[in-house]
């Protein structure tokens, strides 16, 4: 998988160009946005900003959403692992470090919140962390699913 190394946690750009397409998944609906560098976003719609903000542009010929449909496709498919989409998701230094992180787990690898936290360097972090993850933008392909409570539970998953 590609991850832009572009850092910002300032509002995208007005005259950024962005696409988006729903999918259907077994899991619900899933709105995906792409910049002109990337995946930018994989939220289920209902979570996703409903109707999509003005300068969104809704098509089937974006080459990081067919992309991305396709990998996603196969992933629910059992036919896929990894994901090659190019990511672009906005975020923090902070937020980055730990979605990286996130993909850096091999597929079906769980971590607690304290493992994640140690593994950016930041061992008394798990609620920072845990912060981070909730508010990681490309959901199924940065894993966030992957990230237990220290107990095993599924503490602050949003999917129920």
């Amino acid at each position: 998988m590609v991850y832009s190394t572009v850092v910002s946690n300032k509002p995208a750009d007005p005259e950024e160009r962005l696409t988006y397409r729903d999918m259907p998944t077994p899991l619900g609906d899933l709105r995906l946005v792409a910049s002109p560098k990337g995946l930018r976003g994989a939220w289920f719609t209902d979570q996703a900003l409903l109707p999509p903000p003005d300068g969104w542009t809704l098509t089937d010929s974006d080459p990081f959403l067919e992309q991305a449909r396709r990998e996603l496709d196969e992933w629910f498919a059992g036919e896929r692992r990894l994901f090659d989409v190019t990511l672009d998701p906005m975020g923090t230094t902070f937020q980055h470090q730990v979605w990286h992180a996130l993909c850096a787990l091999e597929f079906g690898t769980l971590t607690s919140y304290g493992e994640l936290a140690r593994t950016v360097n930041r061992p008394k972090g798990a609620q920072a962390v845990g912060g981070a993850v909730g508010r990681n933008p490309i959901s199924i392909i940065i894993p966030c699913h992957r990230v237990i409570g220290a107990d095993t539970s599924l503490a602050g998953f949003g999917r129920g």
